[in-house]
């Protein structure tokens, strides 16, 4: 099936559905060359988890150059990610584009501005601050147009009916090539390649966030879910803000930059 090289924008909805008929039935190698050529001023974004981690390997198999990558820093992320950040870049040689909230550099600059535990007062305005907004400028600054994610159907949640590209509500495309794949996929392809990993799934961890919003799934607990572990105990959160349609485009904070009032 023939679609303009790249894809001309807004999409309509029909046109979605055509171009998801045509990339559901391909691997997630094909899903990302078909992407390399039709996706507008594409970028990858990724939290370094298993599914971007092996979409970057692909992504480096396929071309000589790969997508910039994006890496939101909340601030607050484990030891052990900003490890592998330094990991991916010098295994893979590539650049990483890093954001982080608004005038913020280290979690002092944040705390001066938000208090401390600011997840615990506000859990929407922190996802905002944090994650949304430095997206916001990373895609304005860039002129992003698509972005490839690493999200899986079978995470379960708001993800269980992903499809392999998605329009969000403010006309970005989101890109999800390895939207059909297990983690069992996710894992015989790590080991196959010997993709770098966080170091903390070999201590328990089956999905790593932000260390206050993180903990690893109990022993014999039951919770074998593959995002068992992060918003631990809750049922009305499964999603850090980036992939929660509207929350991008909230007005009563006022402020785009993300400052408190």
């Amino acid at each position: 099936m023939n679609f303009p090289e790249p894809l001309t924008l807004p999409l309509s909805a029909d046109d979605l559905e055509r171009i998801n008929a045509h990339l559901r039935p391909l691997t997630p190698q094909q899903i990302l060359s078909w992407s390399l050529t039709h996706l507008p001023r594409l970028h990858q974004t990724t939290a370094f988890g298993l599914t971007g981690l092996v979409a970057l390997d692909m992504l480096t198999k396929l071309t000589s150059s790969p997508p910039p990558l994006i890496f939101i820093d909340t601030l607050y992320h484990f030891p052990e990610t900003y490890e592998l950040v330094e990991e991916v870049k010098r295994r893979y040689g590539i650049d990483v584009k890093v954001y982080k909230p608004f005038g913020c550099e280290t979690v002092g600059d944040f705390e001066k501005l938000y208090g401390e535990k600011f997840w615990e007062r506000d859990e929407e305005a922190y996802d905002f601050a944090v994650k949304v907004v430095p997206a916001q400028r990373a895609y304005g600054e860039l002129k992003v147009q698509s972005v490839i994610t690493g999200r899986r159907a079978s995470q379960g949640a708001a993800r269980a009916s992903l499809q392999p590209l998605e329009v969000d509500g403010a006309g970005l495309l989101k890109l999800n090539p390895l939207f059909g794949w297990t983690f069992q996929d996710v894992e015989s392809y790590i080991n196959a390649n010997s993709v770098p990993r966080n170091a903390l799934l070999a201590k328990g961890y089956k999905s790593v966030g932000d260390w206050h919003s993180t903990v690893p799934a109990p022993v014999g607990s039951g919770d074998e879910g593959e995002r068992a572990g992060r918003w631990a105990g809750r049922t009305d959160k499964t999603e850090c803000g980036l992939h929660v349609d509207g929350l991008g485009r909230r007005k009563e904070r006022g402020k785009v930059d993300g400052r408190p009032e």
